[in-house]
């Protein structure tokens, strides 16, 4: 019987350890990051006329039914949000899933009821996703507004919040609604308080002006998968990676795209975990004087 030689073991050595290395990404991939919660406390500095920073809370994606993300990972979220204080909650949409591999369908009514234990001094303000449109945007709409939650869309509202006034404003979806900034902004009767925009998809941001102190997006999930040294291979904008996520700033128009909570068509996440992002929002106030 020929011995082994030590070529030969080095290889299978290899071979067994790449092995390994693969199935621990895999299930990191489709099972422990996706399952996952975090919440992620970034500072966004704007022009801001209040008494002290805005904290906004932005949850996005929530694709409640798609794996490791049903009704018990939604109140981990609720809780989770509730528990950092927000002034401020701010939905944008995708709240439901369709065709996402080994999902199980959730009614929308029972996704709102747990979102209408939100809490927050300025309220919970919503705007719907494209997954919502492809559903039934007004039975989706008609449950979370049931559920105590405003509905901003292609219009605007002005709330008190303990870091002053806030108008917010909302685009309808890109890809299923009729999107109008300008009909959403046409709403707001001041030029002083500070403008939060909220939209599902970040492609809109180009046709936002610079009167909106900052625009809060969804939709991408950060690509999902985030590789070393290549970057996030699909990201759901026309504009490729330029709208993928976290704080964009062009022209000093500002711009924060969440990465969300849910998965859709694959269940995969990788090195974009699920995340709750509070903002607190604010900076030099001379300058919005």
């Amino acid at each position: 019987m020929r011995s082994t030689g030590p070529r030969t073991r080095t290889r299978r050595v290899a071979v067994a350890v790449a092995g390994g290395v693969a199935i621990a990404l895999a299930l990191w991939a489709f099972c422990i990051e996706p399952a996952s919660l975090e919440i992620v406390e970034e500072r966004v500095d704007v022009p801001w006329s209040g008494p002290r920073p805005l904290r906004v809370a932005v949850i996005s994606d929530l694709h409640v039914g798609s794996p490791f993300n049903g009704i018990g990972k939604l109140r981990r979220v609720v809780d989770a949000t509730n528990a950092a204080r927000p002034d401020l909650v701010c939905l944008l949409g995708d709240l439901v899933i369709q065709g996402v591999v080994g999902g199980r369908f959730v009614p929308p009514e029972d996704i709102a009821t747990e979102l209408g234990r939100l809490h927050a001094p300025g309220g919970v303000l919503a705007v719907l996703g494209n997954h919502d449109g492809w559903l039934d945007h007004d039975r989706v709409r008609r449950a979370v507004e049931r559920a105590g939650i405003h509905v901003v869309e292609d219009s605007a509202e002005k709330t008190q919040t303990p870091a002053g006034p806030v108008w917010v404003a909302g685009v309808s979806d890109l890809w299923t609604g009729h999107p109008d900034v300008g009909a959403a902004l046409a709403a707001v009767q001041d030029a002083s308080t500070p403008l939060l925009l909220l939209t599902h998809n970040p492609d809109i941001f180009p046709l936002v002006p610079g009167r909106v102190s900052l625009t809060l997006a969804g939709h991408t999930h950060g690509g999902q998968v985030r590789l070393p040294f290549i970057g996030r291979p699909i990201v759901p904008s026309r504009f490729g990676q330029r709208f993928a996520a976290g704080q964009i700033v062009e022209g000093g128009r500002h711009l924060y795209v969440a990465t969300g909570i849910g998965t859709s068509i694959l269940p995969v996440r990788f090195r974009v975990p699920p995340a709750v992002a509070m903002l607190t929002i604010g900076g030099d106030r001379r300058a919005a004087r």
